[in-house]
């Protein structure tokens, strides 16, 4: 437990601290711009191996549970999770779905989160997805106040649907089906769909 929570503090905590402009400032001008993602690249990778391998230690070796989700909550998940594989397929450029979604990627994690907590009931779940979860809403808190993103938006105004958004929904959708089939339980060891 104590690699993983480790792992949060380090991950999220320098995504967060991004959301902290005048900080974020002062630390470009001290290191410069190449010198500030050197080490916010560092950190974030060493917070996501530790993230990554602190909860593997947790699920072997020390769980913790709190409640016992009901098994449609696992039906929810599935279905919640749907839209977050088109959500990061988005990318950055103007199209329909990003101008509807505003920010499609912190919107995929709080609903791949929120999916996660309705379906675990242990303790290093509720913290994993919670502090994604929570990271997420700071986020997009912070990112609604700063001018030049809403200029941004503003400019961007609001494209027809189109070629990017048929892309973003087909690579979204194969994406999907890929994870929940094979890439789920291939990289975290944890079927979606329990198989008779």
């Amino acid at each position: 437990m104590t690699l993983l929570i480790l792992g949060l503090a380090l991950f999220l905590g320098a995504h967060l601290f991004t959301t902290l402009r005048e900080p974020r400032a002062a630390a470009i001008a001290r290191l410069g711009e190449g010198g500030y993602k050197a080490v916010y690249s560092v950190v974030s990778v060493i917070g996501f191996v530790l993230i990554a391998y602190g909860f593997g230690v947790y699920r072997t070796s020390g769980w913790i549970n709190v409640w016992n989700p009901p098994v449609w909550t696992r039906h929810l998940a599935l279905l919640v999770n749907l839209p977050v594989f088109i959500l990061l397929a988005v990318g950055r450029r103007p199209s329909w779905l990003k101008a509807v979604t505003k920010h499609p990627m912190l919107l995929a994690v709080k609903l791949w989160a929120t999916a996660h907590l309705l379906a675990n009931g242990d303790l290093g779940s509720m913290l994993l997805f919670g502090g994604f979860l929570a990271w997420a809403v700071m986020a997009r808190i912070s990112t609604k106040r700063r001018p030049e993103e809403i200029a941004s938006l503003a400019a961007m105004g609001r494209p027809a649907f189109g070629r990017r958004d048929i892309v973003a929904i087909v690579a979204g959708l194969g994406l999907y089906v890929a994870t929940v089939l094979w890439l789920h339980p291939l990289l975290i060891g944890v079927p979606v769909i329990a198989r008779s």
